[in-house]
């Protein structure tokens, strides 16, 4: 029995569901989640139909724009497809058409924003493939590789679109802030169409006078022909810290490479070789200097 809506009223509506029993508890478990999944798409669509018009003309950018009539479409939402007839508007010039719903419940792509939270936030972690079996597995949702990698691109694009006017808070410290390290890394890496691009991370890392890290803020950016993009965005977030920590002691981190350390010099006070990069050169030292397996590892 598939759910249905059996009441709705101006501020909620109240959905009925009908769930089998299963002949395992893992079995019963799956059951449930089929049937919540059902019961879920059903009240996903119900809420998308209240971000649509009544079909009457709008104006955009100047344009008026009719109704050409309710066309069907299909989402994506966490529990499963669904497909729901929304207004779809053109100009009588035709052109570029408009989905009102769309651009009111922040559709992204065809993925609803909860949809597209649930697939970038597993992206961040995980492979595309390895996002899809989790879903499947865990979620009861199949999509494919390419379109989670779709949706994925998308949200990072609104997101690098956005970042230059978002500014992260810093928490509540119970210690004072003694110590603050600028680090940077990056790396080379083949594009498909644009050839090697440069990939570059940040850190700025929060110490006490114990040498406690108490917080750190991690910066990015895409991969890029040199790092001035990059470094336009620590530039922003160490100005930012200096005016909360005046007083701070201002330490460069960094691997050998010569062009970090002109930008370090310009911000710390000190610069140091980052013990990863550092213990590596040692530990080729010491296997050419001392010949005593337990020497050298001493």
């Amino acid at each position: 029995m598939d759910a249905k809506i059996i009441k709705r009223s101006e501020k909620s509506f109240i959905i009925e569901v009908e769930i089998p029993y299963g002949k395992s508890m893992i079995e019963s478990e799956e059951l449930i989640q089929q049937q919540i999944n059902k019961a879920g798409s059903l009240a996903t669509g119900e809420a998308l139909l209240r971000f649509d018009t009544d079909g009457s003309p709008i104006i955009i950018e100047g344009r008026k724009m009719t109704s050409k009539g309710k066309i069907n479409k299909t989402y994506q939402t966490p529990y499963g497809d669904i497909s729901i007839e929304r207004h779809f508007y053109q100009s009588s010039s035709g052109g570029r058409g408009f989905c009102p719903l769309e651009k009111n419940a922040r559709i992204i792509t065809t993925a609803t924003p909860k949809f597209a939270k649930i697939v970038s936030s597993k992206y961040a972690d995980m492979g595309g493939i390895r996002v899809q079996n989790d879903l499947e597995d865990n979620h009861g949702r199949k999509i494919s590789k390419s379109h989670i990698q779709k949706i994925c691109d998308v949200v990072g694009s609104i997101a690098s679109e956005k970042e230059e006017f978002w500014n992260y808070k810093i928490p509540s410290l119970e210690k004072e802030v003694k110590t603050v390290t600028i680090g940077l890394d990056g790396t080379c890496m083949l594009t498909v169409e644009d050839g090697y691009r440069q990939a570059m991370v940040g850190t700025i890392g929060l110490y006490d006078d114990e040498g406690t890290r108490l917080h750190t803020i991690y910066t990015a950016a895409r991969p890029e022909y040199g790092k001035q993009i990059f470094l336009n965005k620590m530039e922003n977030e160490i100005s930012r810290i200096k005016q909360l920590y005046p007083d701070s002691k201002y330490v460069g981190l960094a691997d050998g490479a010569k062009d970090n350390w002109p930008f370090l010099e310009k911000h710390t006070s000190a610069q140091i070789i980052d013990f990863y990069h550092a213990s590596e050169y040692i530990v080729k030292a010491g296997n050419a200097a001392i010949t005593n397996k337990n020497e050298r590892k001493a």
